[in-house]
């Protein structure tokens, strides 16, 4: 990955964020939930 890729991935993540913060909805929280599910899913593997 080149720094330019990071940097516009990190940058829409930032965007996303913000937007989500803004107009409440909740976005970030379901995401998180996920992530915690599948990183559970994935130490069931190991």
């Amino acid at each position: 990955m080149t720094n330019r890729i990071a940097l516009y991935i990190g940058l829409t993540i930032l965007v996303i964020l913000a937007l989500d913060y803004a107009f409440g909805l909740g976005l970030a929280l379901f995401l998180a939930r996920r992530f915690l599910e599948l990183i559970s899913l994935i130490a069931v593997w190991r």
